[in-house]
């Protein structure tokens, strides 16, 4: 993996001019020119009543030997996790993927294609490829969040995910498709029309346990569809792959770089989360049905998970009040991420943002330093 000569600006945001390198800590506060703030934590276990507080939370142990883990140790991990995951069927074969239109855009040309995931349904996404290309481009897969679609990356101008002809008109190509219960996909789940997105969502988590499957397991799994079409593309350097999103797409992002070692460098926004946390400050009902796996607090918490992903480069860009990823566990994350990229010899491969009196959003500032990263980790050819 090739580094970067230093870190790009965006013309409108002069707060990255400063920034001439990465902090020596992956443990960095900044407070925003603006933001709309959010729900602080407050104190762990303070909600909760008394017979929840005795449940059991895992205590993984972090890796001390670099050697026995990227040996056998990461192997072992990867391995529950999957299999926590439950059945995933065979992918179809990327040359089934059918491109439907094409049009021209300012510094770009946006391509609509589909494919069957090859059990249940089409999947419809989107590919920005930047004009006059010198040679195969990194490519970013944009993961929107829940409740948005690939137009949030792709083609909404004032959606706050709205990142990806700003990422093509820097020279990356951009991928992006619906998720299960979202974009053009709501009415096409087991329900049909009678299902909006909600219902499609509960749906679809249902039907997958019968079928010993998760749908959190199945989503990872159409975006795995989507990085075997892109590794057959001419126009993608298939050893360069980023992967970035906000909530949904940020939760995403770093679980499909744990299951799947082609992402070579991601940025998370606004879901830097720690289960046994998020557990103490009552709020799993900040997030969706999609997002639970059975069994998964029977083995580890997500710095295993997180583990997986290094030493590849990863940025986590969180607020310090977002009730969705309380600041305790991102502060507990950054403490034993630092430890096990330290102990892969990269430390510099992660860094942590937090944002003060943010809540969950994606400031300007995030999408500066989501560019950075990949400038950085991912630098496209001149």
């Amino acid at each position: 993996m090739r580094s970067s000569i230093g870190f790009a600006t965006f013309a409108f945001l002069a707060v990255l001019a400063s920034h001439a390198a990465p902090p020596a800590t992956a443990q960095e506060r900044v407070t925003p020119r603006s933001s709309k703030g959010g729900t602080p934590s407050g104190e762990p276990w303070a909600v909760v009543p008394e017979t929840f507080k005795a449940m059991t939370l895992p205590e993984w142990p972090l890796p001390t030997d670099a050697e026995q883990w990227q040996a056998e140790g990461r192997d072992a991990v990867r391995s529950t996790l999957l299999d926590l995951l439950g059945d995933l069927p065979p992918r179809p074969d990327p040359a089934a993927v059918e491109v439907v239109s094409r049009e021209q855009h300012d510094g770009y040309t946006l391509e609509r294609f589909q494919f069957h995931n090859g059990v249940d349904m089409v999947v419809p996404g989107i590919l920005l490829i930047p004009d006059n290309l010198k040679g195969p481009s990194p490519v970013i897969v944009g993961l929107h969040g829940h409740g948005s679609s690939k137009e949030s990356i792709c083609t909404i101008e004032d959606h706050g995910q709205y990142v990806g002809p700003m990422l093509a008109r820097k020279g990356y190509v951009v991928a992006a498709i619906d998720a299960y219960f979202n974009g053009d996909r709501i009415g096409l789940g087991p329900g049909g029309a009678n299902d909006d997105k909600l219902g499609q969502e509960h749906s679809l988590f249902k039907l997958h346990l019968w079928q010993g499957r998760t749908l959190w397991g199945m989503m990872l799994r159409d975006e795995q569809c989507l990085l075997d079409y892109l590794q057959t593309r001419p126009e993608i350097d298939p050893d360069r792959i980023g992967a970035t999103g906000m909530s949904m797409g940020c939760t995403r992002s770093w679980w499909l770089a744990a299951i799947d070692d082609r992402i070579d460098a991601l940025v998370g926004v606004a879901c830097f989360t720690r289960y046994g946390e998020l557990l103490s400050h009552g709020d799993l009902r900040r997030h969706g049905i999609y997002y639970f796996v059975p069994g998964l607090l029977n083995h580890f918490d997500t710095e295993a998970i997180y583990a997986l992903v290094a030493p590849r480069p990863m940025l986590q860009l969180s607020g310090d009040e977002d009730p969705g990823a309380p600041l305790d566990g991102v502060e507990t994350l950054e403490s034993k991420l630092s430890q096990i990229y330290t102990l892969l010899g990269a430390p510099e491969h992660f860094r942590s943002i937090v944002y003060t009196n943010t809540g969950h959003e994606y400031l300007p500032e995030m999408k500066a330093e989501m560019l950075a990263w990949f400038e950085r980790f991912l630098p496209v050819t001149p």
